[in-house]
């Protein structure tokens, strides 16, 4: 007897969640995981906190909350994306979420009925993927170049796809690819998206962590520029201060957020409050920003040090992406090489990292690539682990 909706028929357990999998075995040493490194997390100061709360306002803590989020949270996050641009204080709102996954998830349920179309880079994050399959839209991938996604591209699908919800986009050290789109293809994308009358979900969980390079205006503070309104904003402090808190928020036109606030009271109700109070509590207590930057010197070196270690051991016709923050590297296979069979062969010899199949719109489409993260690895596991994958590339590629 077939139990599951046919919304369920067409998802698949995350590569990424079942690469975990592998990692229980303490002799294989993960690049696949998009997690924070663990010497990164302010443990003292958030048990430190969590006393606090606990012994000085439990109630609050313990009971249930509104739906919007907790007030105190939510006003520095939009006194926060203020300062940045982002926030329109006559025109926008925003609701606390559970993580920025919770957005996708919401954002979908508002906009987009069964059948209509999301545009997304190709290749994109597998979480959102998933999330855009469960509403059973249809997924069109757009090709990336170093600059961001292909604008004649893009513009094609829109011509083909009258019926598209949003575009999906990560302009900013890109997951899985950790490109950045540059400030002239932000702005023609926006063109783009205004020229369609299509909606622009840009998900930044990466922004604070730059380590190189110049920042670049978000999609969003460009758009609260033009005044157009069609950009909502995924944020979160997954990546800033721990992902086990699940804590994100929804920047977007004040009825956006009210409607996206009814998604939340059908679902989970609120996000966690004793999460949202220590969120609060530490952005309050702390300097968030030399905390972030104090992330991004920590990112730079682990990514120098993947970086220089591949590009001394790997063969040279292996191509790799030079990350400016963020998490992740691309790694390119030359032309025909069997990316699938380079991952297993890697995990067979105890290293993890993810097939970039995993991140394509159809996890059918050739592709020579693969993700590698450089946070959570320790330095000596980057360095014993990129020992160990040339190897196995030298023994497959030139």
């Amino acid at each position: 007897m077939n139990i599951f909706s046919e919304r369920m028929s067409s998802l698949q357990p995350s590569v990424i969640r079942e690469i975990f999998k592998y990692m229980a075995d303490p002799e294989v040493i993960s690049f696949a995981a998009g997690n924070p490194a663990p010497e990164a997390f302010p443990a003292d100061i958030i048990a430190s906190i969590t006393t606090d709360i606990m012994r000085n306002n439990p109630i609050t803590a313990l009971q249930y909350s509104i739906s919007e989020g907790y007030p105190p949270l939510r006003e520095w996050v939009k006194a926060d994306l203020t300062k940045k641009g982002i926030f329109a204080p006559k025109d926008d709102d925003v609701i606390i979420t559970s993580g920025a996954q919770q957005v996708m998830e919401v954002m979908t349920k508002l906009v987009c009925n069964e059948g209509e179309t999301i545009i997304c880079e190709a290749p994109s994050f597998i979480g959102s993927l998933n999330a855009f399959r469960s509403y059973k839209a249809k997924l069109v991938g757009v090709p990336m170049d170093d600059e961001g996604i292909e604008l004649a591209r893009l513009e094609a699908a829109l011509k083909a796809n009258p019926r598209t919800a949003f575009i999906y986009l990560i302009p900013t050290f890109q997951n899985p690819t950790g490109r950045t789109m540059t400030l002239a293809r932000r702005k023609a994308v926006l063109a783009l998206a205004k020229k369609y009358n299509v909606l622009i979900l840009e998900d930044n969980p990466y922004g604070d962590l730059r380590f190189a390079g110049e920042d670049l205006p978000t999609l969003k503070e460009l758009d609260v520029q033009s005044g157009e309104r069609r950009v909502v904003y995924a944020g979160s402090f997954s990546k800033t201060l721990a992902p086990g808190l699940r804590v994100g928020f929804m920047c977007g036109a004040e009825n956006m957020v009210q409607k996206a606030t009814v998604c939340i009271q059908a679902s989970t109700v609120h996000t966690g409050i004793l999460s949202q109070m220590i969120t609060h509590e530490f952005v309050s207590r702390t300097n968030f920003t030399k905390h972030t930057q104090k992330l991004a010197t920590l990112y730079k070196a682990k990514a120098k040090l993947m970086l220089d270690a591949l590009q001394f051991n790997m063969p040279h016709s292996i191509d790799f992406t030079q990350p400016e923050g963020g998490l992740f590297i691309w790694g390119t296979l030359p032309e025909n090489a069997n990316m699938v069979d380079f991952c297993k062969r890697a995990i067979a010899n105890k290293i993890a990292v993810v097939p970039g199949n995993a991140f394509l719109v159809d996890e059918r489409e050739s592709c020579q690539s693969f993700r590698l993260n450089y946070t959570f690895p320790s330095d000596d596991k980057i360095e014993k682990g990129v020992q160990i994958l040339s190897k196995v590339a030298k023994e497959m590629y030139k």
